[in-house]
């Protein structure tokens, strides 16, 4: 199951939320901080987890942010492994796909770490993703970002605020980031919002550490940079991570004399990189219904593979994109034969299933996984999906309060949530939800409309008010404070 959730654009007010200092709102948990202008003398973790979490809102308000289940869990998968090996790590990390064809991924404040799907498209194999990652977490552990924001210490706070908003916007949107930086004093340049040389140097070099420690080729990222680099030698239009991230040859060349300074070890391909990213070819890129099918009839027919599953799993996509889905559906469950607990498998077996409105097979298939991977973010959200689809609502409830608790940044089950309360015919609840989900998108004025829908919904439950107008109070000072910093 997937879904992309690309909200109306609310970069206008973008800078001025940046500074609104909230913490994550959990279904469960009605405590939502004071929230207040940024102090800017000193970068602390605690501002920085406070910044992070304020623009991460903003994204999911403007940016196409990737909802897709199967994507999230292998991208947080990796990433987590290669955070496991990073030193200086002082926040959680948090991974999220972009739907953007463009080359490009990037880091934040609070271990925020956004990839474009491009990225997947044009890279060869998980190594070089790997190295792509492992540099930008290094931006986040050695806190380069903040370091460049407090070289600029004798900057008056409104210099620094507007540097750091656009900042912060150029990231995820070049043109309003550069609308932004033309009003900056302090930005004068474009080169002063990327980071140093020195920080990109120390990114390279810490990163290549972290790629190495985790198990991947340590040629990842010479390669991926060397590819770049031909690729867009002549252009006049770079990728976006080129003008972020400068390639010139000593860069490639240092690169390289890195990696044979490590042992030379075969690194066996991923499949999962490969079934992820015939995934994104198939669901979430520029390609047609007809040229992804072509796509993958060329590969099997050519035997041009890394992987010969990985090009049936994309044909099987591509033929469900065209609605050939009993051809799919045979491949996917030659596919299963092989390898049962596969998780791209199983998430298209069961949407062929729900498409053929087979839903008590499909619960019986994800309930036999759900035993085997109780905490699944995948296995729960399709079982979800398939109670609700089934008119069985009410078993949806529970599994999605577990996903929110789980990953209360994640706006899918909340989606989900509020289906599976339409469903029951608790519209209090449905509302309630919907202003959850809201609010992690910035939009406060639309939470608390939401609320105020429930708050008349529930006038026989004293407990269910009182939750709701002390989230009607949160709401309304978190709107406050946004509208006093624009």
């Amino acid at each position: 199951m997937s879904k992309i959730t690309s909200t109306k654009s609310l970069l206008a007010g973008a800078i001025s939320l940046f500074f609104c200092a909230t913490a994550p709102l959990a279904f469960a948990n009605n405590d939502l901080p004071d929230l207040g202008t940024a102090a800017v003398n000193t970068f602390s973790l605690e501002k920085e987890t406070l910044y992070g979490d304020a623009y991460m809102r903003v994204i999911r308000s403007s940016a196409p942010m990737l909802n897709d289940p199967v994507l999230s869990q292998y991208l947080t998968e990796l990433g987590n492994k290669l955070v496991a090996h990073a030193t200086g790590v002082k926040t959680p990390f948090y991974f999220f796909l972009l739907r953007n064809d463009e080359i490009n991924a990037f880091a934040f404040f609070g271990g925020h770490v956004g990839v474009h799907t491009g990225l997947f498209l044009n890279a060869d194999n998980e190594s070089q993703i790997a190295s792509v990652l492992g540099h930008e977490i290094t931006h986040v552990t050695q806190r380069h970002l903040a370091r460049s924001l407090e070289a600029q210490d004798k900057s008056s706070t409104a210099t620094i605020i507007g540097m750091l908003g656009a900042i912060l916007l150029t990231i995820a949107s070049p043109q309003a980031g550069m609308a932004a930086l033309a009003t900056t004093q302090a930005l004068s340049t474009q080169a002063k919002i990327n980071f140093t040389r020195a920080h990109e140097k120390e990114a390279d070099r810490i990163g290549m550490q972290i790629l190495v420690d985790a198990g991947f080729d340590p040629n990842g990222a010479a390669d991926f940079f060397a590819k770049l680099a031909t690729r867009y030698r002549f252009t006049s239009k770079p990728p976006q991570m080129l003008l972020t991230h400068p390639l010139p040859e000593s860069r490639i060349t240092e690169a390289r004399y890195r990696a044979a300074q490590y042992p030379h070890k075969y690194i066996a391909d991923n499949i999962d990189f490969q079934l992820a990213k015939a995934r994104i070819q198939v669901r979430f890129s520029s390609y047609s219904e007809e040229a992804a099918l072509a796509l993958f009839d060329k590969q099997l027919r050519k035997r041009n593979y890394t992987f010969k599953n990985a090009a049936l799993y994309g044909k099987a996509l591509a033929l469900f994109r065209t609605k050939h889905f009993d051809e799919a559906e045979e491949i996917i469950d030659n596919l299963l034969k092989e390898d049962s607990n596969n998780l791209f498998y199983i998430d298209t077996k069961t949407d062929l299933l729900v498409q053929r409105k087979a839903t008590n097979e499909a619960i019986a298939f994800l309930k036999e996984q759900h035993e085997l991977k109780p905490f699944s973010q995948v296995i729960n959200t399709n079982l979800a999906h398939v109670y609700i689809a089934a008119d069985k609502a009410a078993k949806a409830i529970p599994l999605l309060e577990e996903l929110i608790f789980l990953d209360k940044q994640n706006q899918l089950p909340f989606f989900l949530l509020s289906d599976a309360y339409k469903k029951t015919g608790d519209k209090a609840m449905e509302h309630f939800v919907n202003a959850e989900s809201m609010a992690l998108g910035a939009d406060y004025k639309g939470a608390i409309d939401q609320l105020n829908f429930a708050y008349r919904l529930s006038q026989e439950k004293p407990l269910q008010l009182a939750r709701i107008e002390a989230r009607i109070r949160q709401f309304k000072q978190a709107k406050s404070a946004i509208e006093a910093l624009k």
